[in-house]
């Protein structure tokens, strides 16, 4: 019982995992319909407000201890009681940060125009501060743009400030290079970090694969493009990149204007490092909005950052990419994507056709939603931006879409039940119906009688319920391969009923559709327990005639053997020699080949069975076949005529000397002692050799020629081979021979 729950549940869980046709159509059209939201940038803001919010719940990085910001605060302005700052004021600032050794200087204040007094002891700071970087504004769609100090421009120490607002005005981009009438400048926050990596031995490089592309150490920074992430249609001009703010406001260190005119911050805090000099004081109204810029409690205002802090954090990020391995904003091109959307899509749309209960589908729904949520979460932890509403719908949607379907299919299939059962309950013969997931939907009385059960202890159950493992598997790989192939099937089973009898059954399956388009599979069954006895019967008298037929087809090919063959030696016999003797020649004719037949006789055979008796003599005879068997070819034929005369054919030899090498080898063969019951015995053999067509063209002349060279090579001294000489003639008493030794 416990293996049939067990194949039961693994044939359950596949059936989760094969698609329907309407769950992937449903699954298409859902994606799709979503896609095509996403194209029209209808989900842009959701996307752009989920990135905002993983930014604030994402852990705070650590402050950049490599960037220090002098603030114009609130307090310095009041202190100056005059903005602009004078350029005696700022050439002071420069100085003294200058005389502390930090690795670039960034003043991100425009100075396009003198403020007297102190001009030219700030342009001396000027010329003077190689490592200085000022700003510019290039002229946009936002602002009629800001020249820089012409004599940083001369030396080209200078960067550009212009911001990407999106729409909702906050700045979730920054800029490396932007190219007008033919001429690229570089940022701000590129050209201080430029400064601080060429004394690391870092220069900007293109990557192998897009020479575009910036590398700087270990970072590749990707070049922004209109529909990256959430973005639909965006502005990409420029070089762009996602921004990855390290956090909030204040989070780099900073301190006043007027602590670093008073000498009250140590020359160690600026030693090395970048120095950042921009207004923070509100007055200035040099803030922007970022995606850490959330209301304050009780308030409806947004938390904005100042411009200083904005350009520290671009500059962190490019820092910490190209020194630290920081992890870019990464993101999917578009047909992964839609690949993602159609994932979940169908997620939803198979949590529906699986519970099928609203309640539980709803549950497994949100689960799915958290899920989605905590892995587009993750990924955003390790620098990947996922779309996470397109795919929430996605699954939300399929799975409303599936749950309508499903109550539209369920009330049919309540009514087509009704119409089954009254139909079937009209038939004698059993009949079943199931579903698609194999559960009997429908059974008549005939089938209840038939299993000797009542239908409420069938009905929704499936096979592996009620039937022995092995039936059960049968049955529901027939019914699937119904489901499959839309065929109709009859095929032969067992079935134990009940009572635990077994019956042998024929079951016609076939398909049927409802209105809804819900499939049943209707099984009609047929008792054919007594005839399947029949056929039994009949293939066992049929078996026992095949046994008869085989035995006497055994008898008569045992009777020809015997026939053909020597009872001794197990060699053909004169009989079947004379047989294979003519075929040879018959081939040889329709060829125009050569045949040699060979007649052998051992010398002084009598003597052997004197001296050693008629059973040493017998195994001799034995030894002498197996010699000669075993030194031809196996298109030869060695057969035994009588006694102790041996004849050997040679089909398709390509000359007669071919013949004389194996008369020789077989001399030689034979006169190698014979080991039989623990004695030696020494005997050679007399050979006459005979070819077709030269010495004859029958097998009686060529059986007479062979048979009279073998005599004369026994009277010139045995041992010997002889080849036949047509110039003799062979008399009919005392043969006279031409012989040739056989050495």
């Amino acid at each position: 019982m416990q293996g049939k729950h067990l194949i039961s549940l693994m044939r359950q869980t596949w059936q989760g995992f094969r698609f329907s046709k309407r769950v992937l159509l449903t699954s298409a059209g859902v994606s799709g319909c979503i896609i095509l939201l996403r194209l029209l940038g209808w989900l842009e803001v959701w996307e752009l407000a989920i990135l905002d919010q993983s930014f604030r719940l994402r852990p705070l990085e650590p402050t950049d201890d490599r960037i220090v910001i002098v603030g114009i605060q609130e307090s310095d302005l009041q202190q100056l009681r005059k903005f602009p700052i004078p350029d005696a004021v700022l050439a002071e600032l420069l100085q003294k940060l200058k005389s502390y050794e930090p690795r670039a200087i960034g003043l991100d204040i425009y100075r396009n125009l003198p403020v007297k007094p102190g001009t030219e002891e700030l342009l001396s700071i000027y010329r003077s501060t190689p490592n200085l970087i000022g700003i510019q504004q290039i002229q946009d769609q936002r602002s009629q743009g800001v020249p820089p100090p012409p004599i940083l421009i001369d030396r080209n120490q200078v960067g550009f400030n212009n911001l990407v607002h999106d729409p909702d005005s906050k700045v979730r981009r920054g800029l490396l290079y932007w190219e007008v009438d033919g001429i690229n400048y570089e940022g701000f926050a590129l050209k201080l970090a430029l400064k601080y990596l060429a004394q690391e031995g870092i220069t900007p490089q293109g990557t192998q694969d897009t020479p575009s592309q910036l590398r700087l150490g270990k970072a590749v920074f990707p070049l922004f493009r209109p529909n990256d992430g959430g973005y639909v249609r965006a502005d990409d001009g420029g070089y762009q990149f996602l921004a990855n703010l390290r956090g909030p406001a204040n989070r780099f260190r900073q301190v006043s204007l007027a602590d670093v005119l008073a000498n009250k911050v140590p020359a160690d805090f600026f030693r090395g490092r970048i120095v950042l000099i921009g207004s923070t004081a509100e007055s200035l109204k040099d803030y922007f909005l970022t995606s850490y810029s959330t209301s304050a409690p009780g308030s409806h205002e947004l938390e904005p950052i100042s411009g200083v802090e904005l350009q520290a954090n671009f500059l962190s990020q490019i820092l910490s990419s190209a020194l630290d391995d920081r992890a870019m904003i990464r993101v999917w091109q578009d047909p992964l994507e839609w690949i993602w959307i159609f994932g979940w899509s169908w997620l939803g749309a198979v949590i529906s056709w699986r519970l099928r209960a609203p309640v539980r589908t709803g549950a497994a729904i949100l689960l799915a939603i958290a899920s989605l949520g905590g892995v587009v979460f993750g990924a955003f932890l390790v620098g990947w931006w996922i779309p996470l509403m397109p795919a929430a719908i996605g699954v939300v949607t399929a799975a409303i879409v599936v749950i309508a379907h499903i109550a539209f299919l369920e009330e049919e299939l309540k009514r087509s039940k009704e119409f089954l059962n009254g139909v079937i309950n009209t038939i004698p013969d059993p009949i079943y119906v199931k579903d698609q997931q194999h559960r009997w939907i429908v059974v008549n009385e005939a089938f209840c009688r038939f299993l000797g059960r009542s239908a409420r202890d069938l009905i929704e159950k499936l096979d592996y319920d009620t039937l022995p493992l092995e039936e059960a598997t049968i049955t529901r790989e027939q019914d699937q391969l119904v489901f499959e192939t839309s065929q109709e099937l009859e095929s032969e089973a067992s079935f134990t009923v009940q009572s635990g009898i077994t019956r042998q059954i024929a079951t016609k399956r076939s398909l049927h559709k409802d209105a809804a388009g819900n499939v049943f599979l209707v099984g009609v069954m047929r008792d054919i327990t007594e005839r399947k006895h029949m056929e039994e019967e009949l293939k066992r008298t049929a078996a026992e005639l095949v046994r008869s037929n085989q035995q006497l087809q055994q008898s008569a090919t045992q009777l020809h053997y015997q026939a053909t063959h020597d009872s001794l030696t197990g060699l053909p016999n004169r009989q079947l020699f004379q047989e294979r003797l003519a075929q040879a020649l018959d081939w040889a004719s329709q060829n125009e080949q050569l045949v040699a037949l060979l007649f052998l006789d051992l010398d002084s055979f009598k003597l052997v069975n004197d001296t050693h008796g008629h059973d040493t003599g017998d195994l001799l005879l034995k030894a002498v076949a197996q010699r000669l068997t075993r030194c031809l070819r196996g298109s030869d034929t060695v057969a035994r005529l009588g006694g102790d005369e041996f004849t050997v054919i040679l089909p398709a030899i390509p000359s007669i000397q071919d013949a004389t090498r194996v008369a020789d080898k077989i001399l030689t063969t034979l006169s190698q002692p014979f080991a039989l019951q623990g004695q030696i015995i020494q005997t050679t053999s007399s050979i006459g050799v005979t070819v077709y067509p030269e010495h004859g063209q029958d097998t009686e002349t060529l059986l007479k020629a062979s048979d009279a060279a073998m005599y004369q090579a026994k009277q010139l001294g045995k041992s010997r081979f002889f080849v036949y000489d047509p110039g003799i003639e062979i008399p009919t008493t005392g043969l006279s021979i031409y012989a040739r030794d056989a050495s």
